[in-house]
Order: C-alpha cells, then sequence, then structure tokens
C-alpha cells in the first residue's frame, strides 16, 4: 500500500514523502482493516515527524491518529461492523495510509449525512476535550471555563461542550483578531474571548468573573502560563494540561504556594499513551454524551442549545502532505486541518 512516510524516519516537513509500505492485516482479536478516505492532523504528528514525541510500545512508525474510511476486512471476533461499512475513529498510529488496523472498540458508525472530512474531524479533538472537561476536571452546571487555543480542534469542541454542560463564564484565549471573531459567531460561542498577545488573560479572568476566578482550565501551554494559570483559578480549581507549547518546565518564580490555600487540582493527561480499555470508555462517553447532538449524526431535535457544529480549516490532497504540516506549523488554523487519501 501507499502511506506518507518520513524520510529517515524523522526531520523537517521536507522529509514527508508518499511511499510503499506493508499492507497490515487484521489478524488480531477485534481488528479491522479501513481503507482510509480521510485523516487528521494534530499537533502530535508534528512532534513525532520530529522525533520528539514517543509512541505508545509496537505502534506504527506511520503518523496519524485519526481517520474516516471504510471497512476493507475483519479480524477474528468482529460482530457488530461488517465489510463495507462507512466508519470513523482512533487508532495508535498509521492513519497517513491508504489502509489502517483499528480495533472495534475505537470505532464508530459513520451517519450518512457526516460528511467525510467532518468524520475525520471528530474522533482525536472531541474525545481529547471530552476527557479534559467532563471525565477530569467534572465540569457542571454553573462552572467559569478558561480554554486556550481556542480555535484549535480541541479548543472548538471544548468550547460547545462547555455550552451543553451550562457552564457560566466560558472564556478563551487566542492570539488574532481573525481567530477571535470566528469563535464569536459560533452557534455555541465563548462568553469571552481574549487576544493573549495583547491582553493578561489572568486580568481578564478576574475582570470577568468578579475576582472570583475560573473553575475549570484547558491549558496547552504549560511554562508561559504557568503564573498567570494559577492566578486565574478560584478556590478548589481544577486544571488539565494537554501539551507543553511554551515549555516543558516550570517558570522562574513560579507560584506554588497558591496550589496550597486555594486546594488547586493539577492533572496532566494525554490520550494516545492511555489504555485501549481506557480509550474505549472515552469512545463510549462520547457516542453517549456527545455524538447525537453533533450536526450531521444527530437523529433528534436540535433542543435549545442546538447542534455541535465541526469545524474544518482546509482540506488537502495527501499529495500536498508537505503543506499541510506547514500551515499546522504556522498556526493559522481555525479549525481541523484535514488530508484526503488520492492517488500519489
Amino acid at each position: 500500500m501507499k502511506a506518507v512516510l518520513v524520510k529517515n524516519g524523522q526531520g523537517p516537513i521536507e522529509n514527508l514523502y508518499i511511499g510503499d509500505y506493508p499492507k497490515p492485516q487484521p489478524t488480531e482479536s477485534g481488528q479491522v482493516l479501513v481503507k482510509v478516505k480521510m485523516f487528521g492532523l494534530n499537533r502530535m504528528d508534528i512532534w513525532q515527524r520530529e522525533g520528539k514525541y514517543p509512541v505508545p510500545p509496537g505502534t506504527t512508525e506511520i503518523l496519524g491518529v485519526e481517520f474516516s474510511g471504510t471497512i476493507a476486512a475483519l479480524g477474528p471476533n468482529v460482530h457488530d461492523f461488517q465489510v463495507g461499512d462507512e466508519v470513523f475513529g482512533l487508532t495508535y498510529g498509521g492513519a497517513y495510509a491508504e489502509y489502517v488496523l483499528v480495533n472495534t472498540g475505537l470505532l464508530l458508525p459513520k451517519p450518512t449525512k457526516l460528511p467525510w472530512e467532518h468524520a475525520a474531524a471528530i474522533p482525536e479533538a472531541w474525545i481529547t476535550a471530552y476527557q479534559a472537561l467532563v471525565t477530569i476536571a467534572n465540569v457542571k452546571e454553573g462552572d467559569n471555563v478558561l480554554i486556550h487555543a481556542g480555535a484549535s480542534g480541541v479548543g472548538i469542541a471544548a468550547i460547545q461542550l462547555a455550552n451543553r454542560f451550562k457552564a457560566n463564564h466560558i472564556i478563551t484565549t487566542a492570539g488574532s483578531q481573525e481567530k477571535l471573531d470566528f469563535l464569536k459567531s459560533m452557534p455555541l460561542p465563548p462568553t469571552d474571548a481574549v487576544n493573549y498577545k495583547t491582553e493578561d488573560f489572568s486580568k481578564r479572568v478576574g475582570e470577568i468573573t468578579g475576582g472570583k476566578g475560573v473553575d475549570v482550565i484547558i491549558d496547552f501551554i504549560a511554562q508561559d502560563y504557568w503564573n498567570k494559570n494559577i492566578s486565574s483559578l478560584a478556590l478548589d480549581g481544577r486544571m488539565v494540561l494537554l501539551a507543553t507549547l511554551g515549555g516543558g518546565s516550570m517558570p522562574p518564580g513560579a507560584e506554588i504556594t497558591p496550589i496550597l490555600y486555594k486546594r488547586l487540582r493539577i492533572q496532566g493527561s494525554t490520550l494516545r499513551s492511555r489504555s485501549q480499555e481506557y480509550q474505549t470508555g472515552l469512545v463510549g462517553g462520547l457516542k453517549r454524551d456527545v455524538l447525537n447532538r453533533i450536526e450531521g449524526c444527530s437523529t433528534e431535535s436540535p433542543g435549545e442549545l442546538g447542534h455541535f457544529k465541526i469545524y474544518v480549516h482546509k482540506v488537502y490532497k495527501w499529495t500536498e502532505i508537505q503543506e499541510a504540516h506547514r500551515e499546522m506549523e504556522l498556526n493559522k488554523n481555525s479549525g481541523k486541518i484535514i488530508v484526503e487519501v488520492t492517488q500519489a
């Protein structure tokens, strides 16, 4: 089969190319082989390409953790899916290819009205947002929430989920007026959007919440935001750290004491390193609480809040994979970057 490979195993964007790779076979119980139609880009793909992201043991070297496509072959003990079924889902790796192996616990049927590119945009972003906001931070009605990287796939999903769970103030950050305007135009928008390049978001949090602070923070930045995040958290606040884009060590003068007297809970989390059992549970939670409320998936009335929307920044052909990675590296996207598997 053809797959997107990395020359020398790691390197810059220019090392990405489409080449030949052995086609996998579904030999383990519960496995299926999916012919990939579309796959989503994630920041971890860039880190893995650069040799900076340790993949789970036994995972293929091929990049990519989310996809949409059709089932091409069944492994042993598969009863819920058939060859030809249209599906989307998560995988530990290998989505940048014509075919990918997937366990059925990480697979979802694709509704007929859900576009292929929207299906490929759902798994990693929405499951990560659901895990962070609901499973770990236990967001509840009336909470004040701060979501960083609001225009990212996870950020957009988290903002909509916070609306669904009836959070009070939903504050988000982004780095351009264009992104702020985009976020405020969503049907389920943040209540407040802050440009982190021109404003001190911790001061804005204090103003917006009347000095109380936020109950939940979803953060991807770490070092550069540490003190402002700690300052922004309310009593018994919870912060979920999903990445370390601003640095992986504590900043000089890091505030530690407030963690004690504000009784803060700070937890890091990654999705890809989690067990298959854990991820299967999250897929079940997404199916139960979220999927039927997504536009194109729902068979019910949208209700008071309306449907969740999937936002795709751009769809590239996989012959343009270098351009797709470059777009993500430049942080230009509002929504997911999707790649279509086409003839090389």
